[in-house]
């Protein structure tokens, strides 16, 4: 097996930049240490990285489509849209991501769901397919957001309503309701968790902070785009929002929340407030629609008109929001711009140390990396540099833009030719 060898360059692991090389081999990363140690050999090919950061590939845990595909599309739904958008996702340097259904009736879901399976990444086929993210229809009417109305349900049956419902759990990985609804935090949640090894997320709901409690205690572990489609905070009710906060959640039990850093649907503040309050458990999500890589105009979400203008993606006719057109590049960033923006302004302009800026560069990157992973509970094998763990990894410049993108340790995608792996190659006579 070829052992392969990056060189001058800085890495993102164990929660710090440091400088190091990264070795790969057979399509994970290798420890250097038992290289040199036990089997007592040099890299077979090395390559001068020019000394940029490498950082694990992105994860994105709700994407409602990009490129011109809509997910919740039963009309279109193909293991090709897939592949297409898994394809073209590396170029943001995506190398997983979960397809986001929106909530549509039981033919449509009957339809699509056994057309998405599960697919590990690939150089030549994209990003990994972990799974799909259910976000409804078990959804408060008064928090529908963009979902129609005429598709929400409720589960007087548990379960049994759910599989009526999807038919199936097969490839499913995350699925979003509203605890409020009777049922869910006693039979359903717990169900989803136990028997069905399911993830289940908290959102488009009018949940008190008690309800959100209970449903933690029942199984829930991440919040459907954190702000977005909830009751907000209040200081007698913080609702919600005070997952972050409560002490009736285990101290062993980490509570994530998905937060759309785009520009649009959260303030840069309300960035900063999360990163303070419970910056382990944030976790940088799109919510991108089909127009992400698209020109602005008219474009679709399930059978509705979604019109794009100035960034901004609404319900055609009307001011509501409907999922964003940010790439997860432009969400990391806009993140470590927040946190900077935190610390500089133009009356009080701090003086930051090197430590200080590369913390707010690991915490951006590392809620795009892993702590997605960690929500899926598969942070040992992606969302990480650690040896062992899969070489799904990215090549960054200061302004974190992706220059290059690896999937199992093969180059998927390049900005330019100026970094493809040959031309980086240091030794290509070998």
């Amino acid at each position: 097996m070829t052992l392969y060898r990056f060189r001058n360059c800085k890495l993102l692991r164990n929660h710090a930049l440091i400088i190091d090389d990264l070795w790969i081999r057979n399509g994970k990363i290798a420890d250097p240490e038992k290289i040199f140690f036990d089997e007592k050999i040099l890299a077979d090919i090395e390559y001068d990285c020019q000394g940029i950061l490498i950082a694990p590939g992105y994860i994105d845990l709700q994407i409602n489509g990009a490129f011109g595909h809509d997910f919740s599309s039963p009309d279109t739904a193909s293991e090709a849209i897939l592949i297409d958008v898994a394809r073209k996702l590396t170029s943001h340097g995506v190398t997983a991501f979960l397809p986001t259904i929106v909530s549509s009736n039981a033919d449509a879901y009957k339809t699509i769901l056994p057309k998405y399976k599960r697919r590990a990444g690939s150089a030549k086929d994209g990003a990994a397919i972990l799974g799909m993210h259910l976000e409804g229809p078990f959804i408060d009417k008064e928090k529908h957001g963009a979902h129609r109305t005429e598709c929400l349900l409720k589960a007087p049956h548990g379960t049994e309503d759910l599989l009526a419902c999807y038919g199936s759990f097969d490839n499913v990985s995350i699925v979003t309701l509203a605890p409020e609804i009777p049922n869910m935090i006693e039979k359903v949640i717990p169900e989803l968790v136990d028997r069905y090894g399911l993830v289940v997320s908290i959102g488009h709901s009018v949940a008190s902070l008690d309800e959100g409690e209970r449903a933690v205690c029942s199984g829930v572990r991440f919040i459907t785009h954190l702000f977005n489609a909830m009751l907000g905070f209040h200081h007698r009710h913080p609702n919600l929002l005070g997952l972050l906060t409560s002490h009736r959640v285990p101290a062993t039990t980490v509570i994530h929340y998905g937060l759309i850093a785009d520009g649009i649907h959260t303030h840069s503040a309300t960035i900063r407030l999360a990163h303070r309050v419970h910056p382990q458990g944030l976790v940088l999500v799109t919510d991108a629609l089909d127009a992400l890589g698209l020109p602005e105009g008219i474009h679709r979400l399930g059978p509705q008109e979604i019109a794009v203008k100035n960034k901004r993606a609404t319900i055609a006719g009307t001011e509501t929001l409907c999922g964003s057109i940010a790439s997860m590049t432009e969400c990391v960033q806009n993140m470590r711009q927040a946190l900077l923006d935190g610390e500089t302004n133009k009356c009080n302009v701090k003086n930051l140390s090197e430590n200080d800026k590369d913390k707010f560069i690991v915490d951006s990157i590392e809620a795009a990396t892993l702590h997605p992973a960690s929500v899926l509970r598969i942070e040992k094998q992606k969302g990480t540099l650690s040896y062992g763990a899969d070489a799904d990894f990215i090549f960054l410049d200061d302004k974190l833009n992706v220059l290059s993108t690896f999937i199992a340790g093969e180059q998927a995608w390049t900005i330019t030719d100026e970094w493809s792996i040959d031309n980086i190659r240091i030794n290509p006579s070998q």
